[in-house]
């Protein structure tokens, strides 16, 4: 693929699309069904005519649940989705426990801190969202092959796939506002951008196989990591109905022998599975990798998923962050193409999102150091210290870790600012619920036991009516209120921080918090500043113009 950046289209020249997005897998699907929602026009350009329907990804964590439930996807009580009470245990070749991360307890999101699907149900599950957004266009079988931009968009030409349509020569074009390559670890977009990667260098090679038992199937526990230098393993559950099982490619061993069936088979002796009792229905290997693109927005072009990142599977997250990519990117885009940001809001998109996948590469990369260990004293020196570890702390598991975006739209000398906020159960409306389904989201001025609209100046309600927000307060039961604080979980995040009020992001993250009606009000200036806000009344003046 190339880009030409010379012999742009002739100004004035008008887009067949808003935003085309290179890549029709469970990110760039997400993406579209985002903007499609706000009545974005958006083509979806996918290389393949049909989606491909093996496993992959088979978890997700609480924010992605959070995330979901934007989409009427609940987690909690949805067919395709699975969950286990149980914790993740680490576990030494003697079958001691090394290390126990706590996948039991529910999030300070309101979700439950890990899930386990079926990567080709929720593909199908997102097309069928899209299929339902009359703006959104889905464009299967091509593969884009040019790529040109200039100040006012970016032109994608398009060839069929030749793998599919052997000696076409079809052709087509498409002008657009925007265009996000979603379009994987190969990604053409970012080569034609002429964007680098920072890769850490790190390969490891593991047999992946998704297992399909027949009948009642249980394992106990139901996740866990085998830590034997003989065989380093992770067992977990594929979603409903379905088992993975990793296998680590030991360095004296050949991948491809390692693959084939009859080997297959061997491995999961130890495990009560055979060809009889259970289906094979994938094993491939895979080179785990560490990486990350340095720039993630260039021109009218970005980045999301695995385009801009890639990490090891140990902390299953990768797909995760893709989908935060998808997140971030929209409400962004969204608010530029309704006039709303300056497109120069994208800068802070990379600056945000390079720093947080950054953060799940890197601890991807040390769970990894902790179970690739192929070497029998190198493992028991580890075994030794992590036992010792364990111990000291009583065997309490770990908690999952928070994590903080990197510089952007947010202030960073304000406490909880840059992290997912807390969710709990809140009474508005006429229901009791979870308060991003009991009240929305988009951005939000939330004050516990104080109303919001009272202490901001009327320049700022009309800039975040501007963005489409709202104020909320937050109060006990039997108070004049928006929302009642049901468990108390407000009350106690925030007396916790010494916080009265809060700014909430359209993706969930906090952008501010202030103990006073001052402080808000710098705050809220501030992240204003630094979304690139218009001016609404200007905007309105143009408009009539």
């Amino acid at each position: 693929m190339t880009v030409k950046l010379a012999g742009a289209p002739a100004p004035g020249t008008p887009h067949d699309t808003d935003v085309a997005i290179v890549g029709a897998g469970p990110v760039g699907t997400f993406l579209a069904i985002i903007l499609g929602r706000q009545g974005k026009k958006v083509t979806l350009i996918e290389r393949w005519s049909s989606a491909y329907g093996r496993p992959r990804a088979v978890t997700y964590d609480h924010e992605i649940a959070r995330i979901l439930a934007v989409l009427g996807i609940d987690s909690e009580n949805d067919p395709a989705i699975s969950y286990h009470d149980e914790l993740y245990y680490w576990r030494n070749a003697a079958g001691e426990n090394i290390q126990i991360v706590d996948w039991q307890s529910t999030s300070a999101s309101g979700w439950r801190v890990r899930y386990w699907f079926n990567q080709p149900d929720l593909e199908m599950r997102f097309t069928g969202i899209a299929d339902t957004c009359p703006t959104v266009t889905q464009i299967r079988g091509y593969e884009a092959v040019e790529l040109a931009q200039d100040a006012e968009g970016a032109t994608l030409t398009l060839r069929r796939n030749p793998v599919e349509a052997p000696g076409s020569t079809e052709i087509r074009a498409i002008r657009a506002k925007y265009v996000v390559g979603a379009d994987g670890a190969n990604s053409l977009i970012r080569e034609a951008l002429g964007i680098e990667n920072e890769d850490r260098g790190y390969f490891f090679d593991w047999l992946i196989l998704d297992m399909i038992p027949h009948g009642d199937y249980q394992v106990s526990p139901a996740q866990w990591q085998l830590c034997d230098p003989r065989r380093p393993t992770t067992i977990v559950p594929g979603g409903p109905g379905r088992r993975r099982w990793e296998y680590m490619v030991l360095p004296h061993e050949s991948p491809e022998e390692i693959a084939r069936e009859e080997n297959v088979w061997k491995l999961l002796e130890p495990w009560g599975l055979t060809s009889a009792n259970a289906t094979l229905e994938r094993s491939a290997v895979y080179r785990f990798q560490a990486r990350w693109a340095k720039v993630w927005n260039k021109g009218r072009c970005a980045l999301v998923g695995d385009a801009a990142h890639l990490m090891p599977p140990f902390a299953g997250e990768g797909m995760c962050a893709g989908i935060r990519d998808a997140f971030a990117l929209g409400w962004r885009l969204n608010a530029i193409l309704d006039g709303k940001l300056d497109p120069s809001v994208l800068d802070s998109y990379t600056t945000e999102r390079k720093e947080h996948a950054k953060h799940y590469i890197n601890f991807s990369q040390e769970l990894g150091k902790i179970i690739c260990i192929s070497d029998p004293e190198q493992a028991a020196e580890r075994d030794r210290r992590m036992k010792a570890e364990l111990e000291a702390r009583g065997h309490k598991p770990l908690p999952t870790d928070i994590c903080q975006l990197g510089p952007g739209a947010w202030c960073e000398d304000t406490a909880h600012a840059g992290e997912l906020s807390v969710q709990g159960i809140v009474e508005a409306n006429g229901k009791r619920d979870r308060f991003d389904q009991a009240i929305g989201f988009g951005w939000m001025v939330l004050g516990l036991d104080r109303d919001p609209a009272a202490v901001l100046a009327p320049d700022q309600i009309a800039q975040l009516e501007f963005l489409g927000g709202r104020t909320v307060r937050i109060g006990t039961p039997g108070a004049d209120c928006d929302a009642v604080d049901i468990e108390a979980t407000y009350a106690r995040w925030l007396n916790g921080i010494g916080a009265t009020y809060v700014l909430l992001r359209p993706d969930f993250y906090v952008a501010a918090t202030a103990t006073s009606a001052q402080a808000l009000r710098r705050s809220f200036d501030e992240v204003m500043a630094r979304i690139h806000i218009r001016d609404a009344q200007a905007e309105a003046r143009l408009a009539v113009a």
